[in-house]
């Protein structure tokens, strides 16, 4: 029954609608409603999603840095992207992640906890850096983030075998210990130089955290670089007490050009040199016995090779009598079958005006007198039960090897080093070896280290008294040691595998990571046997005229293979660039080596130093830059009397008098050079 109530207008409010029966004709416009219902709160669930999407991709935003789930990007100023990291070992659980400053932190992956964050960094106005941390809470899982390389060129990290400028990977390689190896044994391993940092042309450099077990892999198909920490299956071991959680850290940096990207980060996070060596070393060759004599060096031949240097009319730095003038290795006592009157050999080579170096290493082999002693006072690197001392095998037999984290092994080490240099004189010595594929897999020293490479750095160490003269091969966060870094030994061969080729690249590199005082291998190579371009017995003529011209224009010269073992034009030639050497090279190397105490640039330089922003540059690994103002473009062709050489822009003068005023980058193709020349040009 209807109820009336008084209305406006006359009108009436009705509160009970009665049912009524739907008609066939009214039931699709029902659907069609609820249809249109179902769309339009579809329409503002999707709204809310995406205003919450925008507003998740805005926290997930640092400065020009862009987090996912699966990795990051980084944009320059101008928006490209120059940077790519893709994170392996888990996705993030966004939900878990939240903003806070210029730091973005996650807690999660989609299936554990975990502490993770990127952190903005501005150091100065020209410079973008970025902190990242990836830390596993439980134990023995790895970290793995994938850098992706296709962007840009790439420089850095470690010598090796094949040495190429840019860095160029070939293969697929699992994650393996980012550690110093020895690359004439171990060809498919990292160098005897190496450190954590990478630096491309697009302005971008990665630094690794020295805390990190480091592991370093890559694939060449999809141009990626793996870096992983991990403590299971390698030689890297957690502080005593703390469980095997690994932590990936490093800092990415963006600038606005290369070469100002990598003096910013070579100031923050290098050591530098705290002198320069000896000024001989840079002005005179060094001469040593290894490569013409190799072990069978003795009284006779040393005294020999002297007498020819003064014969010939050739200065010298030093002289270096090489492996090997003990009975056995591990002692301190000249043979006396040898070398049956050391005192007075030394005696004559004194008044003759040599210094003379010995060459040393950290091996006792275990048939040495001294091998007992070192077992007796602890002083070998043990196995890793600490019982007993862990043999390794060398190139000159088996033995043990110092533990340099022991001070007791360092004093007894240093106290024979001391002791010949009392007793004859010695200036100097060449440390050879240190890297750590001579340690065993698992071993223990007295101080634990978790990076084996630690142990490198403690080697390279002892060299500390001997730096003006001091000659190491290996080095690891040891640019501060203050003396000459040597590649380890060069084949007699003309190509990239460790010949001459090699040389430009690797000194490159060597320079890129901080190492600036350089002595290049011998000149021609160690002529060894199956490996060395010629009639098996010298290097190749052409080869070792070629060597010797590049040589003299590096940092410092070393002979080993004499000129007069050729011919007298060999002999005229080597005397032309040992001179020039002197006269033109060696001032301005020391003027650049004053200025490494300050500011650890590279004193050889890779062309795009002053090209930052060419293309071409970027790839040119057979010329390179004393400075800013001296470039250098050798012959590295066999039978090649001519090449073609790459001017950046500038004002140039030729070593043969030509002038070149150019304003945009110049190619001379097939540039004349006979065999006693190399190319060489100067800023005017």
């Amino acid at each position: 029954m209807y109820q009336v109530v008084p209305g406006g207008a006359g009108g009436t409010i009705t509160d009970v609608i009665p049912k009524q029966k739907l008609t066939k004709d009214s039931r699709p416009l029902v659907g069609a409603g609820i249809i249109g219902l179902v769309l339009v709160i579809s329409a503002v669930t999707a709204w809310c999603y995406y205003i919450a999407s925008l507003r998740k991709a805005e926290l997930l935003k640092t400065q020009l840095l862009d987090l996912n789930k699966d990795g990051y990007i980084i944009r320059n100023q101008q928006g490209s992207i120059v940077f790519r990291m893709d994170f392996r070992s888990g996705t993030l659980d966004l939900d878990s992640c939240s903003k806070e400053g210029e730091m973005l932190s996650c807690d999660r992956t989609t299936d554990r906890k975990l502490n993770f964050f990127i952190e903005t960094v501005r150091p100065k106005d020209t410079v973008q850096c970025y902190r990242v941390r990836w830390e596993e809470l439980a134990p023995d899982i790895p970290v793995e983030h994938a850098m992706t390389y296709k962007f840009a060129h790439w420089y850095g990290g470690a010598l090796s075998a094949i040495q190429h400028w840019p860095i160029a990977l070939s293969g697929q390689q699992s994650p393996k210990p980012f550690v110093t190896s020895d690359i004439i044994s171990h060809r498919d391993e990292f160098g005897g130089i190496l450190e954590s940092y990478w630096l491309s042309s697009n302005a971008t450099a990665i630094k690794i955290n020295n805390s990190v077990p480091f592991h370093l892999g890559w694939n060449d198909t999809e141009r990626t670089m793996y870096f992983q920490a991990r403590y299971h299956d390698t030689p890297f071991k957690p502080n005593p007490g703390e469980e095997p959680c690994a932590e990936l850290s490093y800092r990415v940096c963006v600038g606005l050009d290369v070469t100002s990207m990598h003096k910013y980060m070579v100031r923050r996070y290098f050591n530098k040199p705290n002198k320069v060596p000896a000024k001989a070393m840079f002005r005179h060759p060094l001469w040593s016995t290894w490569a013409l004599h190799k072990t069978d060096v003795d009284q006779e031949k040393l005294l020999a090779y002297a007498a020819n240097i003064r014969k010939y009319g050739f200065n010298c730095s030093h002289l270096e009598l090489d492996d090997r003038y003990t009975s056995r290795y591990g002692e301190f006592q000249f043979d006396p079958v040898k070398f049956p009157n050391a005192s007075a050999m030394f005696q004559k080579l004194k008044t003759d005006k040599f210094l003379v170096s010995l060459w040393t290493h950290p091996f006792v082999n275990y048939d040495s007198a001294t091998f007992h002693t070192c077992v007796e006072r602890g002083l070998l690197v043990m196995e890793p039960t600490g019982g007993l001392p862990a043999l390794v095998r060398w190139w000159n037999g088996i033995g043990g090897i110092l533990d340099f984290t022991n001070q007791e092994a360092r004093d007894w080490f240093a106290s024979h080093l001391r002791a010949l240099r009392s007793k004859y004189g010695i200036s100097s010595f060449k440390f050879d070896a240190g890297e750590t594929n001579y340690l065993p897999w698992k071993f223990s020293t007295r101080n634990h280290i978790r990076d084996p490479s630690t142990f490198t750095r403690r080697y390279t160490e002892m060299a500390i008294p001997y730096n003006d003269r001091a000659e190491l091969r290996s080095g690891y966060q040891s640019q501060n040691i203050s003396c000459f870094f040597r590649p380890i030994d060069r084949d007699s061969v003309w190509g990239y595998e460790m010949g001459l080729k090699s040389l430009i690249p690797t000194v490159l590199t060597i320079s890129i990571l901080g190492y600036q005082f350089i002595l290049p291998d011998m000149i021609g190579g160690n002529a060894y046997r199956n490996r060395t371009d010629g009639n098996g017995v010298l290097p190749d003529r052409e080869l070792y005229i070629r060597w010797l011209e590049l040589s003299a224009f590096m940092p410092s010269m070393q002979f080993s293979i004499p000129p007069w073992e050729y011919d007298n034009e060999v002999v005229e030639i080597a005397r032309k660039y040992t001179a020039l050497h002197e006269s033109l090279v060696a001032p301005r190397v020391l003027e650049l080596a004053g200025e490494v105490l300050d500011t650890g640039d590279p004193i050889i330089r890779p062309l795009w130093w002053i090209a930052t922003g060419d293309e071409t540059a970027y790839k040119i690994d057979s010329q390179f830059l004393i400075g800013d103002d001296l470039m250098v473009a050798p012959v590295l062709e066999q039978g090649k009397q001519e090449r073609d050489i790459y001017l950046p822009a500038g004002r140039w003068r030729s070593y043969k008098g030509e002038r070149f005023d150019i304003k945009e980058p110049l190619h001379l193709t097939d540039y004349p050079v006979d065999l006693d020349e190399i190319a060489y040009f100067l800023w005017v």
